[in-house]
């Protein structure tokens, strides 16, 4: 069973007109998964107009899981009460910008960040206890591009940070898997962890010389006990589906294999589709679902098939609804 933590609450975050990490991404992963039959009938969440063509058959179920506010506590777990206070008073203050200038942050944004984060930690309860098998998150703001001590690249809070020190303090889970997909280097996630060898982060992204936010060299490896725990894998611009799937197989699933998860946690990040406009990478919808595919059977091998998927970038709407369900098709194989 695949469990779905989806809520209107997540467009009360705004980010002003013209802004590509914006509220309708999560409408049109909502209406995708209306055409495909995934959702009961119901009105969509914006009067968007996006041709989805023949959407993919997605003949799974979907459990729909609770969304409710993380603790303080939590979000404590990665970040620094002084971040945490910041976004809080900016956003109680009616909005701003919190980083050099994109991640702006409306009245609403600091309660939807929260529900963001909750939202994920329901879908660990959910997947740890047993009431399905794997989940997705379909959250914004995103999170993989916040530090411990500030807001970065359209993220508040670091979504799947704060999921693996959830894990490990709640569910006393010792090894923590971590693979991040976007297009953009998980700068947030790799700080988080850079020194602990209890969670193996894994990043594929564009070559930091050509992306935002330019780290996520092959040579950030990790700091002293957490020394070997970090494997970045940048890719050129142009790449596509051959290459990600050979470094799937070659790179990744060999540095799994031999860290035998308890868990396995997926940032993950549509921007890397040839039709967004944000990267110069060459990824197909059936690229996304071959690469979930192979990401499904390595957590059928060493943890019970448990994954928890954290929605991260993508910013062609059709593309993103699209990927999405493939996304969702990948995982529910068994």
């Amino acid at each position: 069973m695949l469990g779905l933590a989806l809520s209107p609450t997540f467009l009360r975050h705004d980010t002003g007109p013209h802004h590509p990490e914006r509220p309708d991404r999560i409408a049109a992963i909502h209406a995708a998964l209306l055409g495909a039959g995934l959702l009961p009938p119901a009105q969509p969440l914006a009067d968007l107009q996006i041709d989805f063509g023949s959407l993919p058959r997605c003949d799974f179920p979907l459990i729909p899981l609770d969304c409710a506010p993380a603790r303080t506590r939590w979000l404590l777990s990665v970040h620094t009460p002084r971040h945490v206070l910041r976004v809080r008073r900016v956003c109680a203050a009616g909005g701003g910008v919190l980083d050099l200038g994109d991640t702006p942050v409306s009245r609403d944004s600091y309660d939807t960040a929260l529900l963001a984060v909750g939202a994920v930690l329901q879908c660990c309860d959910a997947v740890v206890e047993g009431r399905v098998r794997r989940a997705f998150a379909a959250v914004r703001p995103p999170g993989h591009h916040a530090e411990p001590d500030r807001a970065m690249g359209f993220c508040l809070f670091n979504n799947v940070a704060i999921a693996a020190r959830y894990l490990q303090r709640q569910y006393k889970l010792t090894r923590i898997a971590i693979v991040d997909f976007d297009v953009h280097h998980g700068n947030g996630t790799q700080a988080a962890f850079a020194d602990d060898p209890s969670v193996l982060f894994i990043s594929l992204h564009q070559h930091p010389r050509t992306c935002y936010p330019g780290s996520g060299y092959d040579w950030e490896i990790g700091s002293a006990r957490g020394r070997g725990f970090t494997v970045n894998i940048p890719l050129e611009p142009g790449c596509g589906d051959q290459e990600y799937l050979k470094i799937l197989d070659s790179r990744v699933v060999p540095e799994l294999d031999e860290f035998a998860p308890q868990m396995l946690l997926i940032s993950a990040g549509f921007d890397a589709h040839g039709e967004d406009p944000l990267a110069q990478m060459q990824l197909s919808e059936e690229g996304y679902e071959l690469m979930t595919r192979g990401l499904t059977a390595l957590a059928e091998r060493h943890c019970g098939g448990k994954i928890v998927s954290v929605l991260e970038g993508g910013y062609n709407l059709r593309a993103l609804g699209r990927c999405v369900l493939r996304h969702l098709r990948g995982m529910s194989q068994t």
